[in-house]
């Protein structure tokens, strides 16, 4: 059997349209909700959930949230600006950063990355958290953070794993105090909160557990990126929004999930989850890849080893019933 994936991930697209905005009615109707609370970041996923949403319910049942924090691309704030505004939205801008200063998180970073990086110095320097990338090199797991100044990467240090993991430990505050945020409004207006978490990061534990998973529905949460990216097209969502590289703008340089997470370009990661779910062949995941099958195999036990190790974030918190 020949199979196109990338093909299968793009067909049916009015079809799938009309199921989401299907979904999305059916779980704010269950939860007895006015509306949807939406933060938007000016990437694709809440441009896409934020147009279903209110194709679905009307711009008046709708209210957006812009997050920022100081380390925030500006152009997040300029584009989820734009959407809102193209959707006709209410929206409001509520900067998290003095959450985050309150807890001192950006104090806490920089300590770390000064231990680090010795000739970091946070006035004249951008940072970015990076790990090669899978198809150019051998396999070698250890993230690095990368020095820029003037737009251009001045140094570049591996972190051991105490400070790696601190690093996540500070960074995932952002996503959870925009969570808080979004669930401040949508308890006032009595609404629900929409999340905007796509399969691919789904499948690879790419979000924050009771930061961006912390919501009432997923309606993209069964749609691999590629799928995303032909929603918004046929959705009419801005050009500009569509041409952005996806990123969870945590970082002061604008760091990118092909950089970090996905080591690798999101077709060519979207193509080998597919393949694997499918339990395609080795032989036509090459065809569609165009990889060899050394790397294809190799890619898989990565993404294995990936799915294992962030099973917990998927997990429900398991509850002890008594007299069972």
């Amino acid at each position: 059997m020949d199979v196109n994936i990338t093909g299968e991930l793009t067909r049916d697209i009015d079809k799938l349209a009309a199921s989401l905005r299907s979904f999305i009615r059916e779980q704010v109707t269950v939860f007895k909700k006015k509306g949807v609370v939406l933060g938007v970041s000016g990437g694709i996923d809440s441009a896409v959930a934020l147009t279903l949403c209110v194709q679905e319910f009307g711009k008046e049942n709708v209210y957006c949230l812009l997050l920022p924090e100081k380390e925030s691309a500006p152009s997040s704030r300029i584009l989820g600006a734009e959407i809102c505004e193209n959707l006709g939205v209410s929206y409001e801008e509520v900067p998290i950063s003095p959450i985050l200063e309150a807890l001192n998180i950006y104090e806490k970073k920089d300590q770390v990355l000064k231990r680090v990086c010795p000739e970091y110095d946070p006035e004249i320097h951008k940072t970015s958290l990076v790990l090669p990338n899978f198809l150019d090199q051998e396999l070698l797991n250890v993230p690095y953070i990368r020095l820029i100044k003037d737009g251009e990467t001045v140094a570049k240090h591996r972190l051991k794993a105490a400070d790696y993991l601190e690093l996540i430990g500070l960074q995932g505050v952002k996503q959870r105090s925009r969570m808080l945020v979004q669930y401040m409004y949508a308890e006032q207006m009595n609404y629900v909160v929409c999340g905007t978490t796509n399969k691919t990061e789904v499948v690879l534990g790419q979000y924050v557990k009771y930061g961006d998973d912390g919501v009432d529905l997923e309606p993209l949460a069964d749609c691999y990126k590629t799928r995303i990216y032909a929603l918004a097209k046929y959705l009419g969502v801005n050009e500009e929004i569509i041409k952005r590289p996806p990123s969870a703008d945590t970082w002061s340089h604008y760091t990118t999930d092909e950089e970090f997470y996905w080591r690798m370009p999101m077709h060519i990661i979207d193509q080998l989850l597919y393949a694997q779910e499918h339990k395609l062949s080795l032989e036509l995941t090459e065809k569609n890849t165009g990889l060899p099958g050394d790397t294809i195999e190799k890619a898989w036990k990565h993404i294995s080893r990936v799915k294992d190790t962030t099973e917990y974030i998927r997990a429900a918190p398991p509850v002890y019933y008594l007299n069972r």
